[in-house]
């Protein structure tokens, strides 16, 4: 009984790196969760016999997870395309930022760095399937090409290639600006857009800057990505004009400096910055009240 009770806390227990695999490989928080939850059904599905042969529980649900993850990749393109409007991933809260039941969230199990913010998700983005679950699981988590290849059905050798592939597209993409760089930048563009200063938020933003908005077709935004500096300004100050009584805060959005949009404690926007050389240079904006359940409400003194 002690042999089979630790067996079971150490099946348990894989869960939070299960969470923060899946999150990374799939960029939503719904998928990673089902991809988990399928990954536990698969192991208890198992007989007794078998899974006691298992030596290492934590490896096999690994790499249980990165199948199922693979193949929810391979269909999310097709269901990306039917889409309303861009697609982006999951803004994630820190741990104290959010307040949805205790301890039953997958956000509270994600672990925030690097690997995580919106910048990085998006190059993740434009890989390949096998080309993110090779790179993630070997640059990020550290897993041996020999493991990964399990997973991929593919040798160790065509594993590496893939994950150098990957790397290539991380090393090509600009390195944003972390820490106090970006949230001065962010302090700046929040008191600009306040003060609806379109010439200060021109100044501030690169003049080749791009907008991205996510609203899932559940709420009004903008369809296509809004290109220039002095047309993001202006739509920004638009929007502000069209929506009084909004309040913006800061906030760390998938551990980055970021502003939530708020109204009645209601968080009704996310958005995430990428800056460079001073200046703004992408801002990823998540409206799809799908994707903001993790921030639930804010309704405590800042």
């Amino acid at each position: 009984m002690g042999t089979a009770r630790t067996s079971t806390d150490e099946v348990a227990g894989e869960r939070r790196q299960l969470i923060n695999v899946a999150y990374r490989l799939l960029g939503s928080l719904a998928e990673s969760e089902d991809a988990v939850q399928e990954a536990y059904a698969r192991w208890y599905a198992l007989p007794r016999s078998r899974r006691d042969e298992i030596v290492a529980p934590g490896a096999w649900l690994t790499t249980v997870t990165g199948r199922i993850c693979l193949d929810v990749l391979g269909s999310a393109r097709a269901r990306r395309e039917r889409y309303v409007g861009a697609w982006l991933p999951d803004p994630l809260p820190t741990r104290a930022e959010w307040d949805n039941g205790p301890g039953t969230d997958p956000a509270d199990q994600l672990v925030l760095d690097e690997s995580v913010t919106m910048a990085f998700l998006v190059v993740l983005e434009s890989m390949t399937p096998a080309e993110r679950v090779a790179f993630v699981l070997h640059d990020v988590f550290r897993y041996p090409f020999a493991e990964i290849a399990g997973i991929l059905d593919r040798t160790p050798a065509a594993c590496k290639q893939l994950a150098a592939s990957a790397r290539r597209r991380v090393r090509e993409a600009r390195a944003p600006v972390t820490g106090a760089g970006q949230a001065d930048a962010v302090r700046q563009v929040k008191e600009a857009w306040e003060t609806k200063n379109i010439a200060a938020l021109v100044d501030l933003l690169d003049p080749a800057a791009v907008m991205t908005a996510d609203g899932g077709g559940m709420v009004g935004t903008v369809l296509r990505p809004v290109e220039g500096g002095a047309r993001i300004a202006q739509y920004m100050v638009a929007i502000a004009d069209k929506a009084p009584g909004l309040e913006l805060v800061e906030r760390s959005v998938n551990g980055s400096p970021g502003l939530v949009a708020r109204r009645g404690g209601a968080v009704l926007t996310v958005a995430s910055f990428e800056v460079a050389d001073g200046r703004v240079t992408r801002i990823w904006v998540v409206r799809n009240p799908e994707k903001l359940r993790p921030w639930g409400r804010e309704d405590r003194e800042d």
